[in-house]
C-alpha cells in the first residue's frame, strides 16, 4: 500500500495568508505546505482540499482512479469544487467499516473532538491510521476488542502530542510504526527546529508530494534513551524537557525540590510546573533517584539535578570547610558516582534537567563557588552518559550532542 501526501499542512496551509509570524515568514520552498490530504493507492482520497488535482499531478499521480473520497474534518471545510470524475465526498459513521471494491477496508475511528479518524487496511494487509487536526482517538479497539498496531500513523503530533501518547499506551503505535506529522501549522518554526522536535517524539515530517510505502520503517527516528537538558534561570529548559515526553504515556515526573513552607514564590513556581504537565503523568517528590533509575518502567523526567546536588551537599556537610575536608568531599563524590552509574545502566527513557550556572558572575562565598564547581562536574558526568544533550538559551534549544 502506498500513500501520497498531497498536502501536510493545517487547514489554512503554511504559510498562513497575511500572517506576519516568524514561522510563516520562513515557510518557503519545501517548507511551504498545503492543507493535508492523502491519496491511497490512487483509489482512495482522504480529505478533498483546494488544488488536489494539481497537487496529485505535481507528485506524478492522477485522481482519475479515485473511487472514494472521505472527509475527516469536523466540518465539510471551505467550498471546494469537486474535480470532474471524482465521486462526491462522504463520511463514514464512527465505528462503521467500509469495504471498497479495490480491496481496501476503511474503519471510522471516533475522536475526542469533532471530526473522524480513518483506519485503512490495504489489500496487502498493511494498516495505516489517519486522524484529523486537533483530535485524539477516543476508541481504538477493533471488532474483537483488541487494538491494532499500525504500520503508518499520520497525526497532528505538534497540536495533540497526547493523542500520540494514547496510541502508544494501547499498542497502536509500536517501535516500527512510521509516525508522520501532518496538519502542520505555524506553532513550530519549519525546517531544522521542526525536525528536531518531531525526532524527540519518534516522529518525522515529509514534504508535500511525498509517497510513502506503508510498512517501510527505516526512516523512523530513534528516540534517545537518555537526554540532559541544560539552561539558565527562566531559559525554558523545563518546558523543553516536558515537551520531549508529551507524546509518551505514563511519564513519571520526579521533582527534587520538594516543598518549602512559607515560600510563596517557590509555591508559585511549583504550581506553574504542575499546570503544564499532562494529566496522565504521575509526580513524585524525592531526591532518591538511584532506585527509580534502576527500576523498569515508563519514561522518567527528573527536574532537576541542581536541586538534587543541593540536597546531596546538605547531606555531606559540604557547606562547612572542616566537614568538607574531613570526609564530606569523599561522601559527595560517592553519591555522584552512584547517580551517574545509575543513569548509565538505566533501561527506561530518562530526561534530566539541570542548571548551567558556571557562565555568570563568580559567587562571592566559598560555599557558592564550591556548589558552582560541583554542579559543573555533575553536569559533565551525566552528559557523558546521555545520547543527547541540549542547551536552552532564551527558549531556543541548541543540540550539543545527538
Amino acid at each position: 500500500m502506498e500513500v501520497t501526501l498531497l498536502g501536510t499542512g493545517a487547514p489554512a496551509g503554511l504559510p498562513r495568508p497575511d500572517c506576519p509570524c516568524a514561522a510563516c515568514a520562513t515557510a518557503l520552498g519545501g517548507d511551504a505546505r498545503a492543507a493535508t490530504a492523502l491519496l491511497v493507492d490512487g483509489t482512495l482520497l482522504l480529505d478533498l482540499t483546494p488544488g488536489a488535482a494539481f497537487a496529485a499531478a505535481r507528485s506524478g499521480h492522477s485522481l482519475g482512479g479515485v473511487r472514494q473520497v472521505l472527509l475527516s474534518h469536523p466540518h465539510d471545510g471551505p467550498a471546494v469544487e469537486v474535480p470532474a470524475g471524482l465521486p462526491q465526498p462522504g463520511r463514514v459513521p464512527d465505528g462503521r467499516e467500509l469495504a471498497l471494491l479495490t480491496g481496501h477496508r476503511v474503519r471510522a475511528v471516533a475522536m475526542d473532538a469533532p471530526g473522524t479518524g480513518y483506519a485503512v487496511t490495504g489489500p496487502d494487509g498493511r494498516r495505516l491510521l489517519y486522524l484529523p487536526p486537533g483530535g485524539a482517538p477516543a476508541g481504538l479497539e477493533n471488532g474483537h476488542g483488541t487494538t491494532e498496531t499500525y504500520d503508518l500513523v499520520l497525526v497532528d503530533v505538534v497540536g495533540r502530542p497526547d493523542g500520540l501518547a494514547k496510541l502508544r499506551a494501547v499498542g497502536a503505535v509500536g517501535p516500527t510504526t512510521d509516525v508522520v506529522a501532518v496538519h502542520l501549522d505555524h506553532d513550530v518554526p519549519p525546517g531544522a527546529e521542526l525536525r528536531r522536535r518531531l525526532s524527540a517524539d519518534g516522529a518525522r515530517a515529509v514534504a508535500d508530494g511525498t509517497t510513502l510505502v506503508v510498512g517501510v520503517y527505516e526512516d523512523v527516528p530513534d528516540v534517545p534513551r537518555r537526554t540532559l537538558v541544560l539552561g539558565g534561570a527562566r531559559s525554558g529548559k523545563s518546558v523543553e524537557a516536558e515537551r520531549r515526553l508529551e507524546s509518551f504515556p505514563g511519564v513519571l515526573y520526579v521533582a527534587t525540590g520538594g516543598t518549602r513552607g512559607g515560600d510563596t514564590e517557590w509555591a508559585s513556581r511549583v504550581s506553574a510546573h504542575r499546570e503544564r504537565r499532562p494529566g496522565s503523568w504521575r509526580t513524585v517528590e524525592t531526591c532518591d533517584l538511584v532506585p527509580l533509575l534502576k527500576d523498569d518502567g515508563p519514561p522518567l523526567l527528573i527536574d532537576c539535578l541542581s536541586l538534587w546536588l543541593t540536597d546531596a551537599m546538605d547531606a555531606a556537610g559540604a557547606w562547612d570547610d572542616a566537614v568538607w575536608a574531613d570526609g564530606g568531599e569523599r561522601a559527595l563524590r560517592t553519591r555522584v558516582r552512584e547517580l551517574v552509574a545509575a543513569v548509565r545502566a538505566s533501561g527506561r527513557p530518562v530526561v534530566a534537567v539541570s542548571n548551567e550556572v558556571g557562565s555568570g558572575i563568580v559567587p562571592a562565598t566559598a560555599s557558592g563557588r564550591r556548589y558552582r564547581d560541583e554542579l559543573g562536574r555533575l553536569n559533565a558526568a551525566v552528559a557523558a552518559e546521555c545520547e543527547q544533550v541540549v542547551l536552552v538559551v532564551a527558549g531556543q534549544a541548541l543540540v550539543l550532542r545527538g
